[in-house]
């Protein structure tokens, strides 16, 4: 019987510790992102710092062909061409070991870029650092950052993939206005909905 308020107490301790584990590795929301230097389809590279006049980044982890990322390609397009006017531009990056995924090679991503006339910088993590750090594990995968790189919204650019006239949250537009007008982002995390990202085999 003496054992059994020790045994209650170690199982409270276990149940206390398995909830307070963070869901997710990497960045999460309030924490301040690292910046990097990472080659561009115009094989120039490319830095966060390099926007000077950026007042946020919308970060996007993304890829060639995967149908989720196919899917809002259009989408990302017209959020940089709505945002980046108002310091807000799409920074994406294709996170995809290219030996697991021959799609998602440098030389897709220049062939890609080229058909769809990205008007953003399209980056290759090729050593999936930046993936990593970020805690990205989807195509396509949203971080929503301020100037200063502290992260405001991780996860979905809004609650439907398959049809863009049928959204109706729209939750990566509403974090940039919310963050615009310096006001609280009612939703700052959602699940990312893609495909899973193709990590080198070790």
């Amino acid at each position: 019987m003496k054992r059994l308020p020790a045994l209650i107490a170690v199982g409270i301790a276990l149940l206390t510790w398995c909830f307070t584990l963070p869901v997710h590795d990497g960045y999460h929301v309030g924490d301040t992102a690292r910046d990097f230097k990472l080659k561009n389809v115009d094989g120039k590279p490319y830095s966060l710092k390099g926007f000077e006049t950026a007042k946020g980044y919308i970060v996007v982890f993304t890829c060639n062909n995967c149908p989720y990322a196919l899917a809002y390609q259009d989408r990302i397009i017209d959020l940089h061409n709505k945002y980046a006017p108002l310091g807000y531009p799409v920074v994406a990056i294709n996170p995809n070991d290219k030996d697991v995924s021959p799609s998602d090679s440098y030389e897709g991503m220049k062939q890609r870029a080229k058909e769809k006339n990205y008007p953003f910088p399209y980056l290759i993590d090729d050593t999936q650092e930046i993936a990593r750090a970020y805690g990205a594990t989807r195509t396509p995968h949203v971080y929503l950052l301020d100037q200063d790189r502290v992260v405001h919204y991780i996860g979905a650019i809004d609650d439907n993939h398959e049809e863009p006239e049928a959204v109706k949250e729209k939750y990566l537009e509403n974090a940039i206005n919310a963050l615009r007008d310096g006001k609280e982002i009612t939703v700052k995390e959602t699940k990312a909905i893609g495909c899973s990202i193709k990590w080198r085999k070790s």
